[in-house]
């Protein structure tokens, strides 16, 4: 009688031993891969737009994600990235909040061997991979479009994202670029709303009263900021003197583009951002072979070409 409860205790505990390792495997038998994901923020509608495009793909893959929202802080960044080590994540995806001050995130994980793949923006410690765009090449496009809007010559106004974030330094470096090659443009202004659409507006608002009809165009490094300066612009009576043009390719953006209150935005891909760093991701985590880096190329959007972006 003790030898048959004994066996049948046996084969309980054998029962609940596998349905825990089945619970913790994929679908096809595999371990169930677990990728950490540590966004900038999540008040940004672009950033958003990366990330829930990581998080179809990762459920397509049978992929397990802990996201977590930085909320603009690099100091708060680094303590997300320490605590998926703690956990023994397969795989890191961040999208960081600085260059610098995200970096240590970076050094971290590969000290722990975990891989980390940036998203959107850069640190200037090297991670496994960097998949998103050249944001050099953004800037240029949007302030050639300026300069070919006011035939070479106007006072131009430009917003900062987040200072210190490499879509800011980048941006800022590819507008700059294009300026030396118009002598007759002159930037009157720049100064950080921190992509924020309040912010901007607030800011245009102020650059209105300083500046007035002396303004020929803006130049904001986001949607968000563009969107703000078009509000604030439009209520002075202003935006018809104004050329506005921005990044991203929001959909209030592209809704402006078609109205005529935005001149131009460009696009940027935030579903191929996503899909590929979850999907360099599990590359990595199952040891296969990868791209260091992805560099997705930015589009100009007017209204000549709008229908194609819109969905």
């Amino acid at each position: 009688m003790k030898r048959i409860i004994f066996y049948s205790f046996s084969l309980l505990i054998a029962s609940l031993l596998t349905s825990c390792n089945q619970s913790s495997s994929g679908e096809n038998g595999e371990k169930k891969l677990t990728v950490g994901v540590s966004m900038l923020s999540m008040q940004n509608e672009f950033i958003v737009n990366v990330h829930d495009e990581i998080e179809k793909k990762a459920k397509e893959s049978d992929v397990e994600l802990i996201t977590v929202d930085a909320e603009r802080s690099a100091l708060k960044q680094i303590e997300q990235v320490e605590s998926f080590i703690a956990q023994g994540v397969d795989a890191i995806i961040m999208n960081p909040c600085e260059v610098e001050a995200s970096s240590p995130a970076v050094t971290k994980a590969l000290a722990a061997n975990i891989p980390i793949i940036n998203v959107n923006s850069e640190t200037t410690a090297k991670p496994s991979a960097f998949i998103g765009s050249d944001d050099v090449e953004s800037a240029r496009i949007a302030m050639k479009f300026v300069a070919e809007k006011l035939n070479g010559k106007g006072n131009v106004l430009m917003m900062h994202g987040y200072m210190g974030q490499a879509a800011q330094i980048k941006r800022e470096q590819g507008a700059r670029e294009v300026l030396k090659q118009y002598p007759g443009l002159k930037l009157i202004a720049h100064q950080t709303a921190e992509w924020d659409r309040a912010k901007a507006m607030a800011l245009m608002e102020n650059w209105i009263q300083s500046y007035g009809n002396t303004i020929n165009a803006v130049f904001a490094q986001n949607d968000e900021m563009g969107m703000g300066a078009v509000k604030a612009l439009t209520d002075a009576g202003l935006k018809d003197k104004v050329v506005v043009v921005s990044i991203d390719a929001i959909p209030d953006a592209l809704q402006a583009v078609q109205k005529g209150t935005l001149d131009a935005t460009v696009f940027q891909n935030a579903e191929q951002q996503g899909a590929q760093a979850i999907e360099t991701a599990i590359k990595i985590a199952k040891g296969q072979s990868y791209e260091k880096e992805t560099l997705i190329p930015f589009q100009l959007v007017t209204k000549e070409n709008l229908a194609k972006f819109m969905k």
